[in-house]
Order: structure tokens, then C-alpha cells, then sequence
């Protein structure tokens, strides 16, 4: 499987790190490594003095395919769950400025927690309007709705499908909302999907 995320989602959060609004989605990938599962928690690396937490909705692909038609990308996955795209923001604001990609600072290994559980695709009333929150010991830090994604779940698909085959049981990281920001040892996350508590880890 593999982790496909999507950058620079959501306009709030284009604004807050002061960053250009991309006319198409902004891909970059994350290897089956970046997973952290089950609860487990995140170890902070020694790479790092400004790890980042950013988070997403998960879209889990259901099936393979490849040039799919935005009319038809809502069949290509089947539940929804929440992910945590961790960010080493030094190193990324490094190689930013020399023009390099961002893999050092996006996919190290477990950058990339997700819920233990997605929920059914059947259980949203409206995939445009999905409500999600980050808690950080106990203070919510982020709101996100999915009505506020510049490219929305069908758009996203279609668009990453052109250049990369989906296949089932690949992961969708969707974007962040506003509100990002550092993390430290011992630090509680908890993400909720509507107002279903999905993802909880521990900062060691």
C-alpha cells in the first residue's frame, strides 16, 4: 500500500504559513513506514527540534484505479477515518529555501499515525460537510470541514489517478485546516470525527 497526501488543501491554513494557493493539488507521498497504528504512540526524532502536527481525513481506497472521472471517483473509496501528517517544519523550511523536495521532512518513519477505525462512507449524510477537531491536552487546536477543501474528495481522486495508480487499500490524506503547530514529550492528541473521539496518541 501507500500513503498519498495532499498539500496546501485548505486556505486558512495556505494563509497561516504564508504559502502560494496551487491552481492544481500538491502530491507528495509517505512509505508504508510513516504508519502508526493501533494507538500506538510517536517517538520524537533526533532530527528534529519542531515537529508539527497537521490533521487530515483519510480517505481508505477501495478499489484500483487509474484515470478515473471525477463523476465516478466517489466509488473508489469506502470509509473515511482521520490521519496525523507530522512535520519536521525546520527541515522543511531548510529545504524549501534551497529548493528541494520535501520527503525528509514529510515521510520519515511514523509521521503518519492514523485511527485504529474508519467509518463506512454510508454513515455520512453529506461527504461535503464532514466536521473534524484536534484536541491537544485537552484544548482544541483545529476545526476542519471538508466543505472548505479547495480540491474536494471526487477532484483529488481523478487528479492523482492521472499520474499514480490507486490501489485498494491505499491511503488519502485529504489536507489541513488551520491551527497547526509544534508538539512536545507528553503531549495527548485526540482527533475527533463529527464528535466521534477516532484517534488518540501520545507525544514520548
Amino acid at each position: 500500500m501507500k500513503i498519498i497526501c495532499i498539500g496546501r488543501n485548505y486556505a486558512d491554513h495556505i494563509a497561516e504559513l504564508h504559502n502560494e494557493t496551487p491552481a492544481a493539488p500538491v502530491i507528495f507521498l509517505k512509505p508504508e513506514t510513516a504508519l502508526v497504528q493501533r494507538g500506538q504512540p510517536f517517538f520524537y526524532p533526533d532530527f528534529s527540534t519542531d515537529i508539527h502536527y497537521e490533521l487530515e481525513l483519510v480517505l481508505r481506497i477501495s478499489k484500483n484505479g487509474r484515470h478515473i472521472d471525477a463523476a465516478f471517483a466517489h466509488t473508489y473509496f469506502d470509509a473515511i477515518g482521520l490521519g496525523l501528517d507530522f512535520t519536521a517544519r525546520d527541515l522543511q523550511s531548510e529545504l524549501k529555501k534551497k529548493g528541494l523536495p520535501w520527503e525528509l521532512a514529510k515521510a520519515f518513519d511514523g509521521s503518519a499515525p492514523i485511527s485504529p477505525t474508519f467509518r463506512p462512507v454510508a454513515e455520512f449524510a453529506d461527504l461535503a460537510n464532514i466536521n473534524f477537531r484536534l484536541e491537544v491536552n485537552g484544548e482544541t487546536r483545529q476545526t476542519g470541514n471538508s466543505s472548505l477543501m479547495l480540491h474536494p474528495f471526487a477532484q483529488i481522486i481523478s487528479f492523482v489517478s492521472r499520474y499514480i495508480t490507486l490501489k485498494q487499500g491505499d491511503l488519502l490524506f485529504t489536507g489541513t485546516p488551520a491551527g497547526v503547530g509544534p508538539v512536545q514529550v507528553g503531549d495527548q492528541l485526540v482527533g475527533y470525527l463529527e464528535d466521534e473521539k477516532l484517534l488518540e496518541i501520545a507525544i514520548k
